[in-house]
């Protein structure tokens, strides 16, 4: 963190190389003899780009063959460096290879069996015969599913393709890449077994039906990248029809990381959240439900704004009040932008002394340059506040407390938990931090025994 002129604070965002680059890797044959491979680096440099990592492919007799990871700012300055290497003698480029596609060639994620299966043996003991025992003994008592199968690891990761990253409608299988992804991080970050289900439809009743129907299948249910309004109902009803956490994370794993952020901002500007005015730019998914979850934790002047008459009205019964962006610049202590529109705020409107955090990814609607140049004493953008932060140990403490629900004290826990572990010059912790995920994890365990959604395994027997 560094100190700015007149106790004002700024958060240096550490950004991992390339993050707002290109990045390809080429396959190059370089003429094996002193001095050639310098020539290839030299010739990259000239163009712009820079170098990442460099590996051997193949050694002949006359040439090597290394994948080199190049990073440019545009596909000019990519053709730049290619028109230089053409110019270089002894260097021929053989195949120009994307590292993203790559990574997803064949898909991120599949389901292995957690048991070798090497002799005849192994088998009969996990299918037939040996299965039909504990098939029987669940079927005699129910609660042993917890043990005896992957249920309560498992989470339904769901969407209709409505709503995908920043790409909007672009339909359920273009979005499994994103869903894939999620379930990625929950295996690598948590344990939990996370399974895309992709539902190829826009009725709300149909989407419910087919969750409902899907649901013994796992023990919590992730609602993802679902448009608004639809989103919430279909959260609301499939919560009150079900006996297991139902999230949808676009509103509530963005709402944690951002009340984390809030909590660490409020250290180094002297501000307290709950007696602040806050104000929600973008009524949508995210917006509604960053709103809910700061007025649960005790914020008690919410206004906010949107172009859509029924995101504001959504947004009043929830008890905020809708205003217009003047009034949210003109009278909020934090702005909270997620509209997904660029550029909205501009410099000239911020108050001197607000927070601003403007969320939209990959262009915010003000840069933190700008806000700060504006008079804001902290501002930020998406890439700081991720909601991979956040649901990975939401719902590992969830499935380890056999919770009905996710409330929003589980909710707030999670938040504490998360803004604890950032360090020193640190908004919030890396996505990376496991022992993060574990803290939000006990973090949610212990606070459904105490709000009293967490299932017990004397409920658990005394339900048979």
């Amino acid at each position: 963190m560094t100190k700015a002129n007149g106790g004002d604070y700024d958060f240096a965002m550490q950004i991992e190389k390339g993050i707002d680059k290109i990045v390809k890797t080429l396959r190059v044959m370089i003429l094996d003899k002193p001095g050639y491979f310098g020539k290839v680096a030299t010739a990259v440099g000239n163009a712009g780009g820079s170098l990442g990592d460099i590996k051997l492919v193949a050694e002949g007799l006359e040439y090597n063959t290394r994948d080199i990871t190049i990073f440019v700012d545009s596909e000019a300055q990519l053709q730049g460096v290619l028109d230089e290497l053409a110019k270089v003698e002894g260097v021929i480029i053989s195949d120009i290879i994307d590292p993203v596609l790559e990574l997803h060639r064949g898909g991120k994620v599949s389901m292995k069996s957690r048991n070798p299966v090497k002799s005849i043996s192994t088998v009969r003991k996990i299918y037939t015969p040996g299965v039909a025992k504990v098939c029987q003994l669940i079927q005699r008592k129910p609660e042993m599913a917890r043990d005896y199968t992957g249920i309560y690891n498992s989470v339904a990761i769901v969407t209709n393709g409505t709503a995908i990253l920043g790409l909007g409608d672009i339909g359920a299988v273009a979005g499994m890449p994103v869903m894939e992804g999620k379930a990625a991080l929950f295996d690598a970050l948590v344990g939990i077994s996370g399974v895309p289900i992709l539902i190829q439809s826009k009725d709300t009743e149909e989407i419910i039906r087919t969750v409902a129907a899907i649901a013994p299948t796992f023990g919590a249910i992730k609602l993802e990248d679902i448009k608004a309004p639809e989103c919430f109902e279909i959260e609301d009803r499939l919560a009150g029809m079900l006996d297991i956490p139902v999230l949808h994370d676009d509103q509530h794993g963005t709402s944690v990381v951002v009340l984390a952020a809030l909590l660490n901002v409020s250290q180094y500007v002297g501000m307290k959240v709950e007696d602040d005015t806050v104000g929600m730019v973008g009524l949508g998914a995210a917006g509604i439900g960053i709103s809910k979850l700061l007025m649960a934790y005790g914020v008690r002047k919410m206004i906010g704004t949107d172009i859509n008459p029924v995101a504001r009205e959504i947004f009043s019964k929830t008890g905020g009040r809708p205003v217009g962006l003047p009034e949210i610049m003109a009278q909020s202590d934090i702005v909270i932008a997620t509209t997904g529109v660029p550029g909205l705020i501009k410099k000239e409107s911020v108050r001197k002394g607000q927070v601003i955090l403007a969320l939209s990814n990959p262009n915010p609607e003000i840069s933190p340059e700008d806000a700060r140049a504006g008079g804001a004493s902290f501002a930020a953008d998406g890439r700081s506040a991720n909601n991979a932060l956040a649901f990975p140990g939401v719902f590992r403490g969830a499935l380890d407390a056999r919770a009905r629900k996710i409330n929003y004290r589980m909710k707030i826990a999670a938040a504490k938990a998360i803004a604890s572990c950032a360090s020193a010059g640190e908004l919030l912790p890396s996505i990376l931090d496991r022992e993060m995920h574990a803290k939000v994890a006990e973090a949610v365990e212990r606070t459904a025994f105490e709000t009293g959604v967490a299932t017990s395994r004397t409920e658990e027997l005394e339900g048979t």
